[in-house]
């Protein structure tokens, strides 16, 4: 479908991300409409319309697939209903933004795309901090040279979590904190070998060797995690996730020539980078800041996605990262 209208979205559930997040950045999105949303819950429906105005509602999320009005379909169900209810979409012809991670193991994943591929609808994973200027001036200052040869990558994304009533708490959901924030630092260390060895996005070689440890919660899942990444060119990369301390979003990247320190690395603020030089090991270091301008990642990956559907292109986060995700994350939780 080619159009230059306003691409109407629907929702899968009225989930806290939907609420929170992805229905303000259809609201505010150029080229976009949150037209309707499904929910069994009655009493839900009613308070997405009094949050956010007058809205389709549907009982069934079968009978949100098959109104005639709705172009594109945001889910973020539980990752175990991901692969079901993107495949039912793309039978109803609908383009899918599917929350990550896209599916619970890269069999999966393989699954969901060939569906789409096969239906002729887009779909993306919702890999948000891809959207903001912070990764884009990652990706400038390791092309820039400034790092000089990468030797080190470190990405985490944890926090406390204190809800009890969620499903990412549950195994048989797909809960746990790799499959959740864990996501982001494993596309972010990918992201930065593709840039390292000027390779395609997802292209990057494959970890020779991956080891992994956690610690699980009376639940059984995996509520601290950490894994070592051994690359073909010598990187090691360290990824780190987990639901049961402080808020902590950070990266580091370590080469030759510096280091660069990247504060809120999966989100949106205007926090500056920090770029350590050293000419020796025991030399003086030189402490450089890289301004940031605040972002948008939400709207600016609503309005990539609707854009793409218009222009009858393929969105800014690629399908190949995805499987790569994908297929790491399978690797690692063999190795847990």
């Amino acid at each position: 479908m080619t159009t230059t209208r306003k691409i109407r979205w629907g929702i899968l559930g009225y989930a806290r991300i939907a609420q929170n997040q992805l229905i303000p950045a259809m609201q505010r999105a150029s080229n976009s409409v949150f037209h309707a949303i499904a929910s069994r819950d009655a009493a839900k429906l009613a308070a997405c319309r009094e949050k956010f105005g007058p809205v389709r509602t549907h009982a069934t999320y079968d009978a949100l697939l098959a109104d005639p009005e709705v172009d594109a379909i945001y889910n973020p169900l539980p990752n175990s209903l991901h692969r079901e209810w993107t495949i039912k979409a793309a039978r109803a012809g609908k383009h899918v933004l599917c929350e990550k991670p896209i599916a619970l193991n890269a069999a999966e994943a393989r699954e969901m795309i060939a569906a789409c591929d096969a239906a002729g609808v887009l779909l993306m994973e919702a890999v948000m901090y891809r959207y903001t200027h912070r990764t884009r001036i990652v990706l400038e200052t390791i092309r820039s040279g400034a790092l000089g040869e990468i030797r080190h990558i470190d990405s985490t994304f944890r926090f406390l979590f204190t809800r009890t009533n969620d499903y990412r708490l549950l195994p048989g959901l797909g809960g746990g904190s790799l499959y959740d924030v864990g996501a982001y630092p494993i596309n972010f260390i990918g992201m930065v070998m593709d840039a390292v060895t000027n390779s395609a996005p997802g292209a990057a070689p494959a970890p020779v060797s991956v080891s992994a440890q956690c610690t699980r919660d009376a639940n059984g899942i995996d509520d601290n995690f950490s894994a070592l990444l051994r690359y073909p060119n010598g990187i090691l990369a360290a990824a780190h996730s987990g639901y049961n301390a402080s808020r902590r979003a950070h990266s580091t990247i370590s080469g030759t020539k510096g280091v660069l320190e990247i504060p809120d690395t999966f989100f949106d603020t205007d926090a500056p980078l920090t770029l350590a030089s050293s000419n020796t090991s025991n030399g003086p270091t030189t402490n450089r800041e890289i301004p940031v301008p605040e972002s948008d990642r939400y709207r600016s990956e609503v309005e990539d996605f609707a854009a793409a559907i218009q222009e009858n292109r393929k969105p800014f986060f690629p399908l190949a990262e995805t499987l790569r995700n994908a297929e790491l994350m399978d690797r690692l939780r063999a190795a847990m």
